[in-house]
């Protein structure tokens, strides 16, 4: 291995076949595994998280196609550099009929000018553009560039797509650290290929960190063990496996605490899950739950707040999902708390269960279809917007269930307010 470049560089697939994950696009009966073997490719731009590929992938279309293959960085190329790609790529077409890859990095810190100069180039064949970026292109890419290219998104790569990244890094003498002759732990390889949360970069500069800096043992082999690993990544090691009980007792103590109104032990419990590398996706699902199950209609915007929080989360990922999850967590946490509506349908539920279904009253029935009068349906429904309050008194619930009760507001936050309203409406009745 060249001890110049880092281990992530060396390790680079140069091939399709030695691509680890992302089978969701390069899989042999995808599209871009066709385009590229067939080096037919058009414009494409790869979006994704850090250490997912985007790069590799460039690299390999690099090795593999018969067009001039030129790089460029968005955070430190000008309008300079980008004519000189033009003016070379033209003369590759012109003089010698070769296509030209511009493969730009972090195209999303290019701003509209240079994105607009580009379109032409794009749009007449000059150039193929290759664009990489970890923001979403619909926000961040200019939407022209956007509807002559095609979009993949590359996902995290999983706990096993690292397994074999890392084992690769350790054994292989030719582009990785065989000849260090390195041994890895069964728990240090599980504890990497977990906290490194789909980035392979990180993934593989712990490890390569690690191998340099770990004296050799009596036997000649450099052990990379779970003391080691957690140095290398600055991780701490804590009892959290996301399939097993810890993991049920951390999101049992997370709900409880919010349920319980206390925002400092839920904002810990969350920190916790977090660091471990908890699914942001299912930390949000819980607190949607919540939301309804523990606070209902004692503050109807918990809801609301968690349910953005959870479309946020997903659009933005971590590290600034942090941020948005421990606000709407200590919102949770400090709201009025009742479960009246929880409580309701699952009283409704039991009703149905073990009643018999009696009919919707006839004066509730659907009355626009042809011969609904005929059959007596809505006829004496009063509309209550007709009268005072927009409140009138009728029969809603079946016969036989007129005296049932399933939703007792609370005297807690906006629930207070539903219960003095019922008070009112059942005063004027009674006048």
């Amino acid at each position: 291995m060249e001890s110049e470049s880092p281990l992530a560089s060396q390790l680079r697939p140069t091939t399709l076949d030695e691509v680890v994950g992302q089978q969701h696009i390069i899989g042999k009966d995808k599209l871009l595994y066709r385009a590229i073997k067939a080096d037919k490719l058009s414009s494409i731009i790869f979006y994704g998280p850090p250490g997912t590929g985007k790069t590799t992938l460039a690299k390999v279309i690099a090795n593999t196609t018969s067009a001039d293959f030129t790089q460029i960085n968005a955070t430190s190329a000008g309008k300079k550099d980008m004519e000189e790609v033009i003016q070379q790529a033209k003369n590759n077409q012109g003089m010698y009929g070769k296509k030209t890859i511009l493969f730009i990095d972090e195209i999303h810190r290019f701003n509209k000018g240079q994105q607009d100069y580009l379109l032409p180039f794009v749009e007449d064949g000059t150039i193929i553009l290759i664009g990489a970026t970890t923001e979403n292109p619909y926000f961040e890419v200019n939407g022209a560039l956007l509807s002559r290219s095609v979009i993949f998104e590359l996902k995290k790569l999983t706990k096993e797509d690292l397994r074999t990244l890392l084992l690769r890094a350790v054994n292989d003498k030719e582009k990785g650290m065989g000849s260090y002759h390195a041994k890895i732990d069964e728990d240090a390889l599980e504890f990497l290929s977990d906290v490194a949360n789909g980035d392979a970069r990180a993934a593989l500069t712990a490890i390569e960190l690690g191998i340099l800096t770990t004296e050799r043992s009596e036997d000649g082999i450099i052990h990379i063990t779970l003391d080691v690993a957690s140095e290398c990544i600055q991780k701490r090691v804590i009892s959290y496996d996301k399939t097993g009980d810890n993991h049920y007792d951390t999101i049992s103590a997370f709900i409880k605490s919010m349920r319980g109104s206390d925002p400092d032990a839920a904002v810990y419990y969350l920190a916790r899950m977090l660091y471990a590398g908890e699914d942001i996706k299912f930390i949000a699902r819980r607190m949607m739950i919540l939301a309804s199950e523990d606070i209902g209609n004692a503050d109807p915007m918990a809801l609301v707040v968690a349910t953005s929080a959870a479309q946020a989360v997903e659009r933005i990922g971590m590290p600034e999902a942090q941020i948005i999850l421990s606000q709407a967590v200590t919102y949770l946490a400090s709201a009025p708390k009742s479960n009246a509506a929880c409580n309701a349908i699952f009283s409704a539920m039991e009703t149905v269960k073990h009643t018999k279904t009696p009919s919707v009253p006839a004066h509730l029935q659907d009355a626009h279809y042809k011969s609904a009068e005929r059959l007596g349906h809505g006829l004496g429904y009063k509309y209550p917007h007709d009268f005072p309050d927009h409140y009138v008194k009728q029969q809603y619930l079946p016969d036989g269930l007129t005296d049932r009760k399933f939703y007792e507001p609370s005297e807690n936050g906006y629930e207070k307010k539903i219960r003095e309203y019922f008070k009112m409406i059942h005063q004027k009745e009674e006048e």
